[in-house]
């Protein structure tokens, strides 16, 4: 559930559903998505790409992609612990894990007023067994935490029994320090007998007070990390995240750096993250913030991370991108050498020896006809200059600089659009300048593949903040998303009518020719027109994946060439597709209404995204 959708559509109402139901429903219905064949695909389709390579640490004897975790209070009964796995996550926390369930005093609920999420105290557990029947079918392969959990009445040997049965599956163990059972005896022969990496979770309220503990902890080698939480209590959002950052930084002060540091909430906007990392944080988790900021918050914080790692002068350009650039240029010829015929003669030389009639004898029969045909013409042409112009931008401001999601929309896109000659090779006409157009194409697609392999940077981002513009600018991406979706859905419905029926109800009553007759004057007539539907159809349906996965993508604060490229791209295709119902008559409210629909979204996506894609702050 991408923030585009999370926010405008879904957030209110899952948050006023009783109790624990509406997170148990987000996180089962991810889990589903995650666990069909090729769930991880849409999911990694939505948006949540992998975080860039320059992310990864090395920490208990394991690789993290991200310093960006997830705590376990999120996800307790491990309903979503796949799917986040595949959300731009480094690692996860499970549990509390007991040796047998304990339910919480009360359930976890969010405050629509501050919009934050409160935690019961302790936190419920599913227990040992339940979480070893999930984690033995979820088969992870992302670096887990595991915080175990002991009941006043609970030994030693309980713990240990814990371990070792959670051992196969744990990255590290965290246990908090509580006093009591928790005291440095018990964690250091724990440590000794667990034989595994042991993190020590500590409330941000009480590190002052435990710091000779901890320093003796660290100097005996008894734990190998600690994790700094928030604190419990009616604290804001302000005061846990100030708080974790002064027990961050008393910490480091004090010499607990040889060992990984960990923080645990305080995070409700990436700048809180760039805090943490930089006042020495090696790993961050994700609490109540990732619930109201939304799903997104680890791909946004990744990407703030990534843009401050990563130095723009040492990114390689990457030559490829000129083979990408040209066929784009290509296709804007083609489309532009469309339009001139589609507007003067509509049909040419070769249609003519086909149909074996002249364009006079044709609109001597019916004008309407060649109107018609003028019309799918026209669209066509607009349809290929939008999408030449939208190939040509991924090219000059994405692949050139080695983002891999342009040339992954590149490939897709063009490849769908090379597949869509099939559609009319069939029809027992094959416009053979159309064939030629493709292999015209071909050499510089296959060309621009091979030589931009080395496009494999993940997206950057200069947003860090819950701005206005931000959470506008999320209604501006689910607009070119719809857009982008009924393009594609476009593109499909009038290839199938184009291969089935050819027509609809309105393009008859234009005609005014059913299409029995049309074929009874000319059995050739029918095959054009068809080949024609299938064109615009097929270059409307990679248009229509251009303008979906830009949407998806590419949404990055500042990104001003992605509003322009929608601003461009889609004047053309507009004007064609509208413009040119009213240049030859054909104005049927009914027909036109996609159109005008598409249209909204067009302008309401680009008002609404202008503030964040030109980094125009609010």
């Amino acid at each position: 559930m991408p923030d585009w959708s999370y926010h405008p559509l879904f957030k209110q109402w899952i948050n006023r559903l009783p109790n624990a139901a509406g997170r148990e429903f987000i996180h089962r219905g991810m889990n589903l998505i995650a666990g069909v064949p090729g769930g991880k695909r849409i999911i990694d389709f939505l948006g949540h790409m992998e975080p860039s390579k320059a992310l990864s640490k090395n920490y208990f004897n394991s690789t993290f992609i991200s310093p960006i975790g997830l705590s376990g209070k999120i996800d307790p009964n491990i309903s979503g612990t796949k799917a986040f796995s595949h959300l731009g996550f480094g690692f996860i926390e499970i549990g509390p894990v007991s040796l047998f369930p304990s339910a919480a005093d009360k359930h976890a609920h969010f405050d629509l007023r501050t919009e934050s999420i409160c935690f019961p105290k302790p936190l419920a557990s599913i227990g040992l067994e339940q979480t070893l029947q999930k984690l033995n079918k979820q088969n992870l392969d992302t670096p887990l935490f595991i915080r175990l959990s002991l009941n006043p009445s609970e030994k030693m040997n309980d713990l240990l029994k814990l371990a070792k049965s959670l051992r196969p599956f744990a990255a590290a163990f965290v246990i908090e320090w509580s006093g009591g059972n928790h005291n440095l005896e018990f964690i250091e022969h724990f440590a000794k007998e667990s034989e595994m990496p042991l993190v020590l979770a500590i409330a941000h309220n009480t590190v002052k007070a435990v710091l000779p503990h901890l320093q003796l902890l660290v100097s005996i080698n008894a734990i190998h990390g600690i994790i700094i939480e928030e604190a419990d209590g009616n604290l804001d959002q302000y005061q846990q995240t100030s708080g974790i950052a002064d027990a961050l930084m008393l910490s480091m002060k004090n010499g607990i750096h040889s060992i990984p540091v960990i923080t645990s909430g305080g995070v409700y906007e990436p700048e809180d993250a760039l805090l943490f990392h930089e006042l020495g944080a090696d790993l961050i988790m994700l609490s109540g913030g990732y619930v109201s900021t939304g799903p997104g918050l680890p791909k946004r914080i990744n990407e703030a991370l990534a843009d401050e790692l990563i130095n723009e002068k040492e990114i390689k350009e990457i030559q490829g991108w000129k083979w990408y650039w040209l066929f784009g240029l290509i296709i804007l010829c083609g489309g532009f050498l469309a339009l001139f015929f589609s507007m003067t003669r509509v049909i040419l030389p070769y249609d003519e020896r086909f149909i074996q009639m002249t364009r006079d004898e044709l609109i001597a029969l019916n004008p309407n006809i060649i109107k018609f045909m003028a019309h799918d013409r026209m669209t066509l042409a607009g349809t290929m200059i939008s999408g030449a112009i939208i190939y040509m931008q991924l090219a000059k401001h994405g692949v050139r600089f080695g983002l891999h999601w342009t040339r992954k929309a590149f490939n897709i896109a063009a490849i769908s659009g090379f597949l869509g000659i099939l559609l009319f090779i069939g029809y027992g006409y094959f416009d053979w300048l159309h064939g030629l157009f493709w292999l015209i194409l071909l050499p510089f697609f296959l060309w621009g593949v091979f030589t931009t392999k080395k496009a494999i940077h993940s997206p950057r981002s200069k947003n860090r903040k819950n701005t206005r513009s931000w959470k506008k600018s999320l209604w501006g991406q689910l607009c070119f998303v719809v857009l982008g979706f009924s393009f594609v859905i476009g593109g499909i419905v009038i290839s199938t009518i184009g291969a089935t029926s050819i027509f609809v109800p309105t393009d008859i009553g234009f005609i005014c020719l059913p299409p029995e007759i049309l074929h009874e004057i000319n059995n050739r007539l029918i095959p054009v027109i068809a080949h024609d539907r299938a064109g615009f159809g097929s270059a409307l349906f990679s248009v229509g994946l251009l303008v979906l996965m830009v949407a998806l993508w590419g949404f990055n604060q500042g990104a001003k060439w992605v509003w322009h490229t929608f601003l461009l791209g889609g004047i053309p295709a507009f004007l064609a597709g509208i413009l040119t119902h009213f240049f030859i008559g054909y104005t049927t409210f009914i027909h036109l209404l996609p159109a005008y629909f598409a249209l909204l979204l067009y302008v309401a996506g680009l008002v609404l995204s202008r503030e964040f894609l030109l980094n125009m702050q609010k």
